[in-house]
């Protein structure tokens, strides 16, 4: 009996670490209670396919908190259908490709003696710094964002937490 119990355990942990595996940046996302404002303006942009496929994606997600701080009504603006192309360009500006985790930002921002410029999937550049122990992204129309929490790992990149949403020009 011990036997059959622990091959049905290890059956459950192969399956839930393969499931983990093949979630994406999305999943990620989805199963964040804090992110239902980034959900569903990725569902609205029509990026679920784009941010499911192979990548690989460092996406900076904003928390609910953060699309609050916005003024009022701009996001149930861009959430609107004629607004997708800047839905898009705004969401976009989150994203970098390629799977960059917590220590390789810390590395670029040392390699480029304080600051690195990330460049994003919609065409833009983010800058990164380091402020009392916490990196610090600067948008191109000079607000910021501090990330709170780094490496949320999926199958296709990686997510990291941010308390601002950041803007292209």
């Amino acid at each position: 009996m011990k036997i059959k119990f622990l091959v049905l355990a290890m059956i459950a942990i192969a399956s839930f670490t393969q499931t983990n595996a093949q979630k994406t940046v999305v999943d990620v996302a989805v199963g964040s209670s804090a992110h239902t404002t980034l959900v569903a303006a990725v569902k609205a942009g029509g990026l679920v396919e784009t941010l499911q496929s192979a990548g690989p994606f460092t996406v900076f997600a904003p928390t609910n908190d953060a699309f609050a701080k916005l003024p009022a009504g701009v996001v149930q603006s861009l959430l609107k259908p004629e607004a997708k192309a800047t839905l898009v360009k705004v969401l976009t500006y989150h994203v970098i490709a390629g799977n960059f985790e917590a220590a390789a930002v810390v590395k670029a921002i040392e390699a480029g003696k304080g600051s690195a410029q990330l460049k994003t999937v919609s065409g833009g550049t983010i800058t990164a710094s380091i402020k009392d122990g916490k990196v610090i992204l600067t948008d191109e129309n000079g607000a910021t964002a501090t990330v709170v929490a780094t490496d949320l790992k999926s199958g296709n990149g990686v997510v990291h937490v941010i308390d601002s949403v950041v803007l292209p020009k």
